[in-house]
């Protein structure tokens, strides 16, 4: 069973932001399904890496975009992925230093309310301005 679901709320109206956040979902739910079943610390620490590349550049990219259209909360988006990337970090690091298959069910969640939490939060203001742009 899928970790998360992509719902529509989690667009924002750029096509390859958001591209890349459905391709964020699916790795963040094959690390859920590989840490459901019995997770090798190798593969966990594959994934992990993987989602923080794929992480730092999907930011990069959005931050490029916000950068270009003049968003007006750039600084505090831009200082929440950072923060976020500090997050992924720790989980990595956190990771190392803990049994696989004990933190599984902690891993999962810190990874979803991140995921979530970042889409509710910052995302969601991004879009609304986009969409009060396009409609001005």
């Amino acid at each position: 069973m899928a970790l998360i679901e992509w719902r529509e709320e989690f667009s924002i109206g750029i096509p390859s932001v958001d591209y890349e956040h459905k391709g964020m979902i699916r790795m963040i739910n094959q690390l859920h399904e590989e840490m459901s079943a019995t997770p090798s610390r190798d593969t966990v620490s594959d994934f992990l890496g993987e989602i923080h590349a794929l992480i730092s550049a999907h930011f990069a990219l959005e931050e490029k975009e916000m950068r270009e259209m003049g968003y007006d909360a750039f600084d505090d988006h831009k200082d929440d992925h950072e923060r976020l990337l500090d997050e992924i970090r720790d989980i990595m690091d956190e990771f190392e230093e803990n049994d696989p298959g004990e933190f599984a069910e902690e891993l999962s969640r810190r990874l979803e309310d991140w995921f979530t939490g970042h889409f509710r939060t910052r995302d969601a203001r991004l879009h609304r301005f986009l969409k009060d742009r396009d409609a001005g």
